[in-house]
């Protein structure tokens, strides 16, 4: 944790003590103790995408860090944003991060929301085949792109596209609300002395839910699901329905990783 967080100290106060305080009250008595400190300014990202439809593009990633300190060890925290109305469409708390996990974000996605248009990753190898990185356990002849990992093999078997973020400053969407869960999640595992993930990935729901449902966003100034729900009234989604038959191999793909990973372990 980097800073106070005002908001937090008066939602907890709402919410266990039942006392109701503005958030100018907050700050007001925290400058007169000297526990006040100024925001940093926000960096502007030098790449950003810009999209005008849900489903249009989704943003995956990964999180290292300890969210629950008396753990004393880190999990991951595997998020799919959808871009446009900033809905948190997927959110786990994993102490491995492999392969099959980030399948499942995808089969949870896939089931619940539909087959989005386009995911949006970083360049890590369970995404992304990179030569010279990968090339010591993969066969070195291949160039970038060469090879399908196994992720994105059940994306291409879907027809989801994929894009690669090509700098770290373009995944600053994503980053936003990891330092928003970061800053919240920590703070309540900390307060209720939370050492196990099975209790943190309660208070993530939580928490999920209250960005999702409650939240305004500070971009967009609208509530991610309220926002969502707005583009689909207005015809405005990339989604597609996601259906089994015989003459398709979407479930297919699932099944074939799932076996392959299992033959692997």
């Amino acid at each position: 944790m980097r800073s106070y967080n005002y908001s937090f100290i008066k939602d907890h106060l709402r919410k266990k003590y039942r006392q109701k305080v503005s958030l100018t009250t907050v700050i007001h008595r925290a400058k007169e103790h000297g526990f006040y400190l100024q925001k940093p300014k926000r960096t502007l990202h030098d790449r950003e995408v810009l999209t005008r439809y849900v489903g249009e593009l989704i943003q995956h990633d990964s999180s290292f860090h300890l969210w629950a300190p008396a753990a004393q060890e880190k999990w991951y925290l595997i998020t799919s944003l959808d871009d446009y109305s900033r809905l948190i469409l997927y959110a786990a708390l994993v102490k491995k991060e492999t392969t099959w996990a980030h399948i499942l974000a995808l089969q949870t996605v896939f089931l619940r929301y539909g087959l989005p248009y386009c995911y949006y990753v970083d360049s890590h190898s369970i995404f992304r085949f990179v030569q010279g990185r990968d090339s010591n356990w993969r066969k070195h002849h291949l160039l970038t792109d060469e090879a399908t990992p196994q992720w994105k093999q059940v994306l291409d078997d879907c027809n989801v596209k994929v894009t690669y973020a090509l700098s770290p400053q373009a995944k600053g969407k994503m980053e936003r609300p990891y330092g928003w869960l970061q800053d919240r999640l920590v703070r309540i595992c900390v307060r209720e002395d939370i050492a196990d993930i099975k209790p943190a990935q309660q208070v993530l729901r939580q928490e999920i839910h209250r960005y999702n449902y409650r939240q305004v966003h500070s971009t967009t100034q609208e509530i991610p699901y309220f926002r969502f729900q707005r583009a689909l009234k207005e015809k405005r989604s990339l989604f597609r329905e996601f259906k089994i038959s015989p003459l398709t191999s979407q479930l297919n793909s699932f099944s074939t990783v799932s076996s392959n990973l299992q033959k692997v372990n």
